[in-house]
């Protein structure tokens, strides 16, 4: 199991950075596509089956991807209609209608966030993606090498509180590297850091309760080792708007974080 979750990370991992670092037109196609499959993902979870509510969500985060950085309203106006639309096309029997609502949302504005983040300061989204890897990494080898008592095991049996731990040091390090590396001071954006750690790891929490309620083990099996895009993107979707909320409040990327 740890090969292909190698191999696929050597793949996507190279893609991501790339399309961020040759602008935010590239970025904001690969937060489409992706935005798509995870329409695709949420529909057949929520509801068993992909239809109509799933094309829906998925001309939603084009929508919002695309347009969303350039035409706030058209963002605003695109979770609105999926969010009313969706569970009015696709219904399921013994599945709440609430749950298409919601991923307008929980798709829409995480991928709108991470394309004005993008907009913004291309070095603050690159420190992003570096945070949520690291946090993943230091998690899961301080969860092998330590163990010891479980974090939630009724929602995510394999999750101990030393990957917690191992995930936000892992994070608060790479943190205070950036910052030497952009001759800043290195302890505000290690704060910063390890706090999306804690982010991260509850948004993968969250993923994994939504999963676990409709019993389902990934939510796709899409990218070989991570299973589905869901999967690999719940640490990002939970921590991208906290991050862009961040840069709003600071008027400005993480160089401007004081």
């Amino acid at each position: 199991m740890l090969l292909p979750r190698i191999l696929s990370a050597l793949v996507l991992a190279p893609l991501a950075l790339a399309a961020v670092w040759f602008g935010a037109a590239s970025f904001a196609v690969l937060a489409a596509v992706a935005g798509v499959v995870a329409a695709w993902e949420w529909t057949r979870l929520c509801l068993g089956r992909f239809g109509p509510g799933g094309w829906v969500l998925a001309l939603m985060t084009v929508v919002v991807t695309i347009l969303g950085p350039h035409f706030p309203l058209a963002a605003v106006a695109g979770f609105l209609w999926a969010a009313v639309t969706a569970p009015l096309v696709q219904r399921s029997a013994g599945r709440s209608p609430l749950w298409m609502a919601g991923g307008a949302f929980y798709i829409g504005l995480p991928l709108l966030a991470l394309v004005w983040v993008r907009e913004l300061d291309r070095a603050t989204l690159l420190w992003l993606l570096l945070i949520i890897w690291s946090t993943d990494i230091g998690a899961y080898i301080a969860g092998r090498l330590i163990g010891g008592p479980k974090l939630m095991p009724r929602v995510s049996p394999k999750k101990t509180w030393a990957g917690l731990v191992g995930g936000v040091a892992s994070a608060g390090l790479v943190g205070a590297a950036v910052a030497d590396y952009l001759l800043v001071n290195p302890w505000p954006l290690a704060a910063v850091s390890m706090a999306l750690g804690v982010v991260a790891q509850g948004g993968d929490l969250a993923e994994s309760w939504v999963k676990r309620y409709f019993g389902v083990k990934d939510s796709s099996g899409i990218i070989p080792g991570h299973g589905g895009v869901l999967d690999r993107l719940d640490g990002l979707l939970a921590t991208a708007p906290v991050v862009a909320a961040t840069c709003l409040a600071f008027q400005g990327g993480l160089t401007e974080w004081r």
